[in-house]
């Protein structure tokens, strides 16, 4: 197997056109194959050809006539949830490697910083949310720093001018997916998300706020472990970072809090601040959700031809 794989990239929105740029400056092991879309007016088209890769505005069944579909190994599908069901169904049929950019989460959820390695032998993976990749890393670390995390909270608040068609089309699959992997990818017993979209001018940077209740946790080894983690995230996204230290609440037995659902908590209260700055490959540094998911997505990528290589 060679060291370069041929990609194509579903959708040429926000999202598709982003991880295409990142794929031909970065990626060591992918090679741009074909960018698809369904507009053929659309600027990511446009870019893509005066790049020089090869187009098509006629969807999955456009790609699939093109001579290139042949070399395709992977497939990134920037679509919508919606679609992304026939999408896998076809190219996991052609033996091709899906990585699902939607919310649709018909693979296991992946995370690189805290699963990679985990799901690599599916033929489909799902990175989640752009907010999931941000903040489930945080409530692992935590996890991993507790006996139990009965709770946590994660809100995503990122620029109106980098939430696409395809990513406002996706909101209520967003929470549920995101809310979903919080449990199982995070380990918290209870997950919610909320994402906001901030119309604010000049646009703000993604920032994700983790709110955690973590039972048998000492504060210094929750601070140790979160510290770890974004170091670990950095390595594949460099704009992540804390805005400042973690911050503890103590819930003494004397005042415990009731919580609907699920009874008394004592324990740490865990509040985590993070900013996402963008490399602003295609939008602005603002735009730190394209640049978390996109680079999750070809860490991904990268990782799964890195194990073919070694098999």
């Amino acid at each position: 197997m060679s060291s370069k794989v041929k990609v194509a990239i579903l959708g040429s929105g926000n999202i598709g056109t982003d991880l295409m740029i990142k794929v031909m400056r970065q990626s060591r092991h992918l090679e741009m194959g074909v960018l698809v879309g369904v507009d053929p007016d659309s600027d990511g088209l446009a870019r893509a050809r005066r790049m020089g890769v090869a187009t098509t505005h006629e969807g999955l069944e456009g790609l699939m006539r093109m001579p290139e579909w042949a070399d395709i190994r992977v497939v990134f599908d920037a679509t919508s949830a919606y679609a992304h069901k026939t999408h896998s169904e076809i190219c996991v049929a052609a033996g091709k490697q899906v990585i699902d950019l939607t919310p649709a989460a018909i693979g296991p959820f992946t995370v690189p910083s805290v699963n990679l390695d985990d799901h690599l032998g599916q033929p489909n993976v799902n990175m989640v949310t752009c907010g999931g990749q941000a903040t489930i890393p945080i409530v692992a670390a935590i996890r991993r720093a507790a006996k139990r995390v009965p709770y946590a909270e994660i809100v995503a608040s990122i620029s109106s001018k980098s939430a696409g068609p395809g990513t406002r089309a996706n909101i209520d699959e967003f929470t549920e997916t995101t809310s979903r992997a919080i449990e199982r990818v995070g380990g918290a017993e209870r997950g919610k998300a909320i994402i906001v979209l901030n119309p604010a001018e000049p646009p703000l940077i993604m920032r994700d706020t983790v709110f955690a209740l973590a039972e048998g946790a000492d504060p210094a080894a929750v601070e140790a472990s979160v510290a770890a983690m974004v170091k670990d995230v950095q390595s594949y996204v460099p704009g992540y970072r804390l805005k400042q230290t973690v911050q503890f609440e103590r819930i003494g037995d004397n005042d415990p809090l009731l919580i609907p659902g699920y009874g008394t908590f004592t324990g740490l209260k865990v509040a985590v601040l993070l900013e996402v700055e963008g490399a602003a490959h295609y939008l602005p540094a603002y735009a730190g959700n394209l640049d978390i998911m996109t680079s999750a997505a070809m860490a991904t990528a990268d990782r799964w031809v890195e194990r073919k290589l070694n098999a």
